[in-house]
């Protein structure tokens, strides 16, 4: 018993369900990971691309799981005056911000940019962004409601 004695006992209930900020915040920061790991991977020279599996069926009609490259659309562009612009994007929906709405985050290099993201994504982590990402995730499900 003198072993047990060094821990801390708790009554706790186990949770089934994240609350829904909670789980769109996960999706949303497993979206901007894919993106820091693209604008690390350009900063550097290198090439990026995420993965997904595929059921695919060879000719004997054997099926299979194969992992193929799945298409990464970045969130950020270049301007006419040769800064780069990033949004941040749930679904199809641009995420505000701010207050005033700013949709997006001019920065003048890739290193800046890795920079921003990287800002962005404590935001998100903090839970700056939930009242943003609950509202674009309501419109995206409304779109799916006939």
């Amino acid at each position: 018993m003198a072993t047990l004695s060094t821990l801390k006992f708790i009554t706790a209930k186990r949770t089934t369900q994240l609350p829904v900020a909670v789980q769109r915040r996960n999706k949303l920061l497993m979206r901007l990971e894919e993106q820091l790991q693209n604008a690390r991977a350009i900063a550097e020279g290198k090439t990026f691309s995420v993965m997904r599996k595929r059921k695919t069926t060879d000719d004997e009609g054997v099926s299979a799981y194969t992992n193929v490259p799945k298409k990464l659309r970045t969130w950020w562009w270049k301007q006419e005056n040769g800064k780069i612009a990033f949004s941040v994007r749930y679904g199809a929906s641009v995420i505000a911000l701010n207050a005033k709405g700013a949709n997006a985050i001019e920065v003048a290099n890739m290193t800046e940019l890795v920079n921003a993201l990287t800002v962005v994504q404590d935001a998100v982590v903090a839970g700056e962004l939930d009242e943003q990402i609950v509202s674009a995730g309501a419109k995206l499900r409304a779109g799916f409601k006939r």
